[in-house]
């Protein structure tokens, strides 16, 4: 069983904000399977699928942001997960280029409070996540204040191709491995 967890906050004052292209993701992936993530367990909306033949549980916790590990914590004990090689936590990354996305197998949180929250709760770095790029045009005085303002009309393209990646990086990291996702992702945008 493979938990895939996107980050966000409930609420549709939240819901077309940087700070939930993890929710937006999982309603993608989703949507794309004909399936509605609405099962109410472990402080989370869930919903159970196979993707590329691998059983699947998708998770929006409803914990907001801050305290996005307990839910998560609950759902690997729930789920039996094994945190290293089945969990991947889809997020938004304010130091990564808006539209960008890169997979990583471990690391720091470089102040997400979500992944702070996430890795407190279940004493290990060593987690798979899928980071996307929100990176405002110019410096934002308020990061908080920015990740919480709906997109503009004008990044909807850009936020389009970045979920679609996100949801195709995630089918290829359950067929082939995070590996061949990272080799397919994790590159610089076309000039």
């Amino acid at each position: 069983m493979k938990l895939i967890v996107g980050l966000g906050n409930p609420g549709p004052e939240y819901e077309s904000t940087p700070h939930n292209l993890g929710f937006l993701t999982i309603n993608l992936i989703a949507h794309r399977l004909g399936i509605e993530v609405r099962n109410r367990q472990c402080r989370a909306l869930t919903a159970r699928t196979v993707i590329a033949g691998t059983p699947v549980v998708l998770a929006k916790p409803e914990t907001y942001m801050n305290l996005s590990g307990l839910s998560v914590r609950e759902l690997v004990a729930e789920h039996q997960v094994d945190v290293k090689s089945d969990l991947i936590v889809i997020y938004d990354e304010l130091d990564l280029p808006f539209g960008a996305i890169r997979i990583r197998e471990r690391g720091g949180t470089a102040g997400h409070n979500g992944m702070e929250s996430i890795l407190g709760a279940l004493g290990t770095d060593e987690i798979l996540r899928i980071r996307l790029g929100i990176a405002p045009e110019r410096k934002v005085s308020d990061g908080a204040k920015y990740v919480l303002t709906p997109f503009r009309k004008a990044q909807d393209a850009v936020v389009d191709e970045m979920l679609d990646a996100a949801a195709e990086a995630v089918e290829l990291i359950l067929k082939e491995g995070p590996a061949a996702a990272m080799n397919r992702f994790n590159r610089k945008p076309e000039e």
